[in-house]
């Protein structure tokens, strides 16, 4: 008998979205199918599926020990989010999938062919956890602000300060927004100096109690040049988030973090900056979160001197909504019927017009008042 062979041997998943990538989430069930293609009948012993998550750090040091001896280092760290024959992601462990410099977060499922008297078949395919972020919480939703200003001195010369102001609507952001940044620079120096903005992205690995970080620009603009004792001030300057990776932040080897970075360029100086925590989210901002963010915004901004709105407009008297005529008729009230023939909403319109009382402190019926009174004690129990 002749044994046919396997042309091919793939793993593909169940995928949940509409672009066909295997993407998951935290409790979701990873689902899927493994295909065997052949030319004819084989021979199978066993047909074995495994799936496996982790996130592992690894870097290099190397240190002089003396003169002529040198040593190196290996810091290297791993942690296990799954190891199940039954792919299910668990609610608390699932991280996104992350490739840095020093570490990675990987998930894969991986068959295994085995026949007799032959090696082993495996493939692998990856896929995707993304742990949800929502951006729409009132820590995420809240304003970041902060102040700074620097002198700038060269010897026995001090020169004037450099102040910076900046200001955004909120915390938490997803792909493909932009921030609106509020700031205001002044520079009272003798340099010219330029205001910038950037976005950071920074990766902490963590391994043997010992912590290494990468800090990478994610995208940055550039204001207009600033010279000796002027003021520059954005209203709302836009800075547009590429597609990044969210934020890591529960991983306990692993931490992707984000900042938008104001700051001042100063020649010859260090520059003046304010850095503003960021969080990179994956469910985007409601509505009504966004209308809340623009209120707190903007009964935020007066410390930036860029005043409040002006006070609206008071509601239009009753004098100018009423006409005589109106007010006239609703006076003519026809006499009150003992019984109603109709229900009581179709006589609502007889006091449609009617002026709401005015205020006074004076009682306009004293005597009904204290009747009413002497009433209520005649009727008290302890009496």
């Amino acid at each position: 008998m002749v044994l046919g062979k396997v042309k091919s041997f793939t793993v593909s998943y169940d995928c949940l979205n509409d672009s066909n990538v295997p993407v998951f989430s935290s409790g979701d069930c990873v689902s899927g199918r493994v295909t065997i293609e052949v030319t004819g009948e084989i021979r199978v012993k066993s047909l074995k599926i495994h799936a496996k998550g982790f996130a592992k750090v690894r870097w290099t040091e190397s240190r002089n020990a003396g003169s002529n001896t040198a040593y190196t280092q290996n810091y290297t760290e791993e942690v296990e989010y799954l190891n199940h024959k039954d792919i299910l992601i668990g609610h608390e462990r699932g991280k996104s999938l992350l490739t840095g410099k020093h570490g990675s977060v990987r998930y894969w499922v991986k068959a295994e062919l085995h026949r007799p008297w032959l090696l082993p078949m495996k493939t692998k395919k990856e896929f995707t956890v993304f742990e949800h972020i929502d951006i729409n919480t009132p820590l995420l939703l809240s304003p970041q602000a902060g102040t700074k200003d620097k002198t700038l001195c060269c010897w026995f010369c001090t020169s004037g300060p450099i102040s910076l102001s900046a200001k955004i609507e909120r915390k938490g952001y997803t792909p493909g927004e932009s921030i609106q940044i509020f700031a205001e620079i002044e520079n009272c120096s003798s340099r010219m100096v330029v205001p910038k903005a950037a976005i950071y992205q920074t990766q902490t690995f963590y391994a043997k109690g010992k912590m290494k970080e990468v800090k990478q620009l994610v995208a940055n603009l550039r204001g207009e040049s600033l010279s000796s004792g002027k003021t520059e001030t954005w209203s709302g300057k836009m800075l547009k988030i590429p597609p990044v990776s969210p934020s890591i932040l529960d991983c306990s080897i692993i931490r992707v973090e984000y900042s938008l970075m104001v700051y001042v360029d100063i020649p010859g100086a260090i520059n003046l900056s304010l850095n503003l925590p960021l969080v990179i989210g994956t469910i985007p901002l409601h509505p009504f979160g966004s209308r809340t963010s623009s209120v707190s915004s903007q009964c935020s901004m007066s410390w930036l001197g860029m005043g409040l709105p002006e006070r609206p407009e008071a509601p239009p008297s009753y004098a100018e909504i009423a006409t005589e005529a109106q007010r006239q008729s609703s006076r003519d009230v026809p006499a009150a019927r003992e019984e109603l023939d109709g229900p009581l909403f179709a006589y609502i319109h007889e006091f449609r017009f009617q002026p709401p009382p005015l205020y006074s402190e004076i009682d306009p019926n004293p005597d009904h008042a204290r009747r009413t009174e002497e009433q209520r004690l005649d009727a008290c129990p302890s009496r």
